[in-house]
């Protein structure tokens, strides 16, 4: 774990690819910032956040993908605003909906990183807003210019970047066993949902940063990664607190936050594939400037990083234990096999009605 913190692994990604991202996610917040609607941009900026699922090399299955995945992060949006009227609902929709959201994406096979971090990111954020459906149509409709704005750019982006690809080079397969994957979801879902009761248990102000940090979490590969991940974003976070801190202390203008907004993004694409630890420090000064108010950031930095961290941990500490429940071998061993006895029977009980 040690040599992780420090270790800057070997990456393929093109050196444009965080420059784009940035220039993504930093439109929408300067816009709004010129236009005296600077929360409306955030809202848009976290959408545009969809350009992340930017991967394949055949520019038609690129934007098929990229289409679809911002299809889906309005759907997240609407999901999210449409049912955050009571705590106990709230948790039960949102892990539905991750549990949704785990099992069609292998389905699919997008199940490189980002994976569903997103979708589960943007559900949590709209689901913790306030309640007020005669601005629910509004505020999907920023979430769609935010994808729009990524769609075009990626476009004109791949236009210029992408080699030709054979189509036989992008063909899907599906080779993962349903009843894991179904186990997968089942358990994916139940924390991120649990996560979310927690954070409403405590009466925590920002509630989705809990479900958002178990969601990350258990992006790991395995048990041991899923821990790792929970080590390194515990400890980025911290660091990441402290460099806001500071940060928030000089009192930065409304415009020097959207400028960084784009900067940072840039640095998070370059570090994440290459040292997570490292990213979780930008990425938490990242977060904090899109998902807060304006008020929030200037009042009071000492109590919001205080409680932003408190936020990230208990975040963190389910989504490890969820990562433990996800990779536990015997566990799903007994839950696949009990799914396939159910199965089993009702098969032969309609036969027998039959």
């Amino acid at each position: 774990m040690l040599k992780e913190l420090f270790e800057f692994r070997k990456t393929d990604r093109k050196w444009h690819l965080p420059v784009l991202a940035g220039v993504c996610v930093g439109l929408p917040v300067l816009v709004g910032y010129y236009t005296d609607h600077l929360q409306d941009g955030k809202i848009a900026s976290m959408a545009a956040l969809v350009i992340l699922y930017i991967q394949s090399q055949s520019i038609a299955r690129r934007m098929i993908v990229l289409m679809a995945s911002s299809f889906g992060i309005m759907v997240s949006f609407a999901v999210g605003v449409l049912f955050g009227f009571h705590p106990v609902v709230a948790s039960v929709v949102l892990g539905l909906y991750a549990f949704a959201v785990h099992l069609v994406l292998y389905y699919v096979k997008m199940v490189r990183p980002p994976g569903n971090f997103f979708f589960i990111m943007i559900a949590s954020v709209a689901i913790s807003m306030p309640f007020n459906l005669e601005t629910a149509p509004y505020q999907i409709g920023l979430a769609g210019i935010g994808t729009m704005i990524s769609c075009i750019l990626g476009l004109a982006y791949s236009l210029v970047t992408l080699r030709k690809v054979r189509a036989q080079d992008e063909v899907i397969k599906v080779s993962k066993n349903q009843y894991v994957n179904f186990v997968e979801s089942v358990t994916f879902g139940s924390f991120v949902g649990l996560s979310l009761l927690i954070a409403y248990m405590l009466d925590l102000e920002k509630a989705y940063w809990v479900p958002t940090s178990c969601a990350a979490v258990m992006q790991g590969v395995s048990a041991t990664h899923v821990w790792q991940r929970s080590a390194q974003r515990i400890l980025g976070t911290f660091l990441g607190l402290v460099l806001t801190w500071f940060i928030l202390l000089l009192q930065p203008s409304l415009l020097a936050i959207s400028i960084s907004i784009i900067v940072l993004q840039i640095i998070v694409e370059f570090l994440v594939v290459r040292n997570y630890a490292i990213a979780v420090i930008f990425i938490t000064i990242l977060t904090i400037f899109l998902a807060e108010t304006g008020t929030a950031l200037t009042v009071d930095p000492t109590t919001l990083i205080r409680t932003r961290f408190f936020d990230i941990l208990i975040g963190s500490i389910v989504g490890a234990v969820g990562g433990w429940v996800l990779y536990n071998e015997k566990l799903h061993f007994l839950a696949t096999r009990q799914i396939r006895a159910t199965r089993f029977s009702m098969a032969r009980r309609k036969k027998a009605v039959e």
